[in-house]
């Protein structure tokens, strides 16, 4: 996952323990694609103070992530999901009962490893 992405998606889970400021510059920054330097004349501070705000704003949300780690539960719930969906179609394409039964079982399985 890009450097991007992966703070866009720590920013949606995270966002609303952010100050005000932090995310309002986060927002201009990474979402309204502003410049440093036009966030920095719009807050009427410099480049680099929107600069070290975004570094430890970036840094407070990968903190929270470190501690809390719901993008990589997320992200482990969406791959689990992804392979109900695939065990699914399997079942579709079988005749064989015993087959289903078996396919059946991993579908309880997967299910399993995501509500615990």
């Amino acid at each position: 996952m890009d450097d991007i992405l992966r703070l866009t998606l720590l920013f949606d889970f995270y966002g609303e323990l952010l100050t005000e400021k932090q995310k309002l510059i986060f927002e201009m920054y990474h979402l309204n694609d502003l410049s440093l330097a036009e966030i920095g004349e719009d807050q009427g501070i410099s480049r680099q103070a929107v600069r070290d705000q975004l570094k430890r704003t970036e840094k407070a949300l990968s903190g929270y992530e470190e501690k809390l780690k719901l993008l990589e539960k997320f992200m482990e719930h969406k791959k689990e999901v992804r392979r109900i969906k695939e065990t699914a179609q399997e079942i579709e394409k079988v005749n064989d009962s015993k087959k289903v039964l078996e396919y059946i079982d991993e579908i309880k399985k997967i299910a399993d490893s995501i509500l615990d």
